[in-house]
């Protein structure tokens, strides 16, 4: 398994999904949904909270 592969792919998901969930909170007003800057951020740093959790993806 690439992990170099792995992370190009999740990058990306992790920036869209914090951008949604941050709009979704702005568009209803539910204060839960800013919790996409904690994606936002591990996209935008290329920092991959789950390899650290299981050591699977040290390069």
């Amino acid at each position: 398994m690439d992990v170099n592969k792995i992370r190009t792919v999740c990058r990306p998901i992790r920036i869209v999904l914090g951008l949604s969930l941050i709009g979704v909170g702005v568009y209803t007003g539910n204060q839960w949904f800013y919790l996409g800057v904690i994606p936002l951020i591990a996209g935008l740093l290329n920092f991959c909270p789950l390899c650290i959790i299981t050591k699977k993806c040290d390069a």
